[in-house]
């Protein structure tokens, strides 16, 4: 019994330390805040303009980030908006209808870079996530969601995330 509480104390601990170390990073905007509607610009209603985005707390280990937005509300599962990643780990914020320096992959909409909210019914909740890697990832531009989750396994070091609302008013 003993050895398995030593073990069990020493994997506690080792969290510990990768937790103070990277802790967890933020995800903020300045046109909505957390739960709250994103503004129609952003959307399929409006200019479809990505909203600036503020980075915190990335840990000084990571090697790249990545930035995925995704909607779990929709119909037929998860659909990704944008996908970004090797971007620069010094990156703290990212301007308003400009996509971070780095890779930008295909979206569910079948397009690279931005596609905001466009929810076919109901209101919708959008994901804004950020992940320090302790790695670059080598992967081509244009590669879609479920190769980048499978580059990324394995190599977060830190993450956050922004949900904003939205709901179309046809």
């Amino acid at each position: 019994m003993k050895p398995i509480r030593v073990s069990m104390a020493i994997a506690v601990a080792g969290c510990a330390v990768l937790f103070a170390e990277g802790g967890q990073m933020k995800i903020r905007s300045s046109a909505f805040s957390e739960g709250a509607s994103i503004p129609s610009k952003f959307t399929c209603d409006g200019s479809d303009t990505s909203p600036a985005l503020k980075i915190e707390g990335v840990p000084a280990a990571a090697k790249a980030l990545v930035l995925i937005v995704d909607d779990p509300d929709a119909p037929s599962g998860p659909f990704t908006h944008w996908l970004v990643w090797n971007i620069d780990p010094k990156t703290n914020f990212i301007t308003e209808g400009n996509a971070p320096g780095g890779t930008v992959g295909k979206n569910d909409f079948g397009k690279s870079g931005y596609g905001g909210p466009c929810p076919p019914s109901g209101t919708h909740r959008y994901y804004f996530k950020v992940f320090a890697l302790d790695q670059q990832l080598n992967l081509p531009a244009g590669a879609g969601r479920n190769q980048l989750d499978a580059a990324m396994k394995g190599h977060v070091i830190a993450q956050g995330e922004l949900m904003g609302r939205y709901a179309r008013h046809k």
